[in-house]
């Protein structure tokens, strides 16, 4: 049975473990959660692809060991930055919540999934099949160090998977695919009082930018120029962001570089290669005027360099995760939303392995990445008895 006072200690122990990302170091949370888990009777590893960017795996057998379910939460935070009002590394409670660094992204989360290990154990279930726990390093840069290399070395091959990484019991059954590219744009420098003898980066790359800004992705059936895609009632329209730009080295020479990286998210159904082809060939119109052999600047004057590609990510609400998951929580008397991410969650790392993935968590929406980060104490224990009872029913076959 959940213990409420336990996981809300638990919680404020996790809150005081420092493991921001950047610098990067979760090998002190890592042990905490290793030893946590030894004492149970797990199974566990730690895995590490760089020092101290530490993975916790761990092994509850089953019956069956031939079937396993993986739930993952991560390990490490965002930096803490300024304008706390609480402590970020206390873990104060007030009004019913508790304050800190991670609270809801995702300490909380990881203190429920503990908890619900603990009841499990502590009440003498024996599971249907194998629970893989993977707590995981470098999730808020990308997982490159956790479980991006955990998945692709089969160190985690479970035949469905839990990501602890969400809110308010939401249920993220979809998401946008990712592009990130960084476009460098050469010119040909000139002194600044005669701009008409160089060719400026800059201008080119607003140019560019304007175009692909103007650029409308249109719904089936819609008019006008762009790309098709078909309208998904959990997630709003593709979008493209401008991250960053810079160019020049003086305010009095033409600038004879400009370089900018672009954001663009995208539906399912889209095609990656389809949009990078179209940003392509805005970036080769605006950089092919320019001859040459008159302007001075080589035929390569733009550089294209990708930077990272996720692609979308769909899974049918009939899938046994799904139901289950729903079921289960409103049997506790709690109603799930499904949701779509407009954002990249890990999530979409299991479709390379063809490994069924949803995400939910307890954390308080709104709350990631902020000064003054909380999680409801309340949210906190339904979400340790939903998860709980999740491990306990949950079915691969429904």
């Amino acid at each position: 049975m959940v213990n409420k006072k336990r996981l809300i200690k638990l919680t404020q122990k996790l809150i005081r473990i420092n493991s921001e990302n950047p610098p990067g170091d979760e090998f002190k949370i890592a042990g905490f959660v290793k030893n946590y888990l030894n004492k149970l009777g797990l199974k566990t590893k730690i895995y590490e692809f760089k020092k101290r960017r530490s993975n916790v795996v761990a092994l509850l057998e089953g019956r069956d060991k031939k079937r396993s379910l993986l739930i993952t939460p991560h390990l490490d935070t965002v930096p803490a930055g300024e304008s706390w009002h609480f402590n970020p590394f206390l873990g104060k409670i007030r009004a019913g919540r508790i304050y800190g660094l991670g609270a809801t992204d995702c300490k909380g989360n990881l203190s429920c999934s503990l908890e619900a290990i603990n009841s499990i154990v502590e009440d003498g279930v024996v599971l249907n099949y194998n629970l893989i726990f993977a707590a995981t390093a470098d999730e808020e840069s990308g997982s490159g160090l956790g479980l991006v290399p955990l998945l692709e070395k089969g160190i985690l091959n479970p035949d469905a998977a839990v990501v602890l990484d969400s809110d308010d019991f939401d249920i993220i059954i979809t998401q946008k695919g990712l592009i990130h590219l960084k476009v460098k744009i050469q010119g040909r420098k000139a002194h600044g009082a005669y701009p008409w003898q160089g060719v400026n980066a800059i201008d080119i790359a607003i140019d560019i930018l304007k175009e692909l800004k103007a650029h409308k992705f249109t719904p089936p059936r819609a008019r006008g120029a762009g790309f098709i895609y078909l309208k998904n009632k959990y997630l709003k329209p593709p979008t493209l962001n401008i991250g960053t730009i810079k160019g020049g080295d003086k305010v009095n020479v033409v600038a004879d570089w400009c370089e900018f990286e672009l954001d663009v998210r995208f539906l399912p159904g889209m095609s990656a290669g389809a949009i990078l082809k179209y940003i392509r060939g805005i970036i080769q119109k605006h950089t092919r005027k320019f001859s040459p052999l008159k302007s001075g600047i080589p035929r390569n004057a733009a550089k294209i360099e990708i930077q990272g590609i996720q692609r979308p990510y769909w899974i049918n609400q009939d899938q046994p995760l799904v139901k289950c998951l729903t079921a289960v929580a409103k049997k506790l008397k709690i109603q799930p939303r499904m949701k779509g991410s407009e954002g990249a969650t890990t999530i979409t790392f299991f479709q390379e392995k063809d490994i069924p993935a949803i995400a939910t968590g307890f954390g308080a929406s709104g709350c990631a990445h902020i000064a003054d980060e909380y999680v409801k104490i309340n949210n906190l224990y339904k979400g340790a008895m939903v998860l709980e009872e999740f491990i306990k029913t949950y079915q691969f076959d429904v």
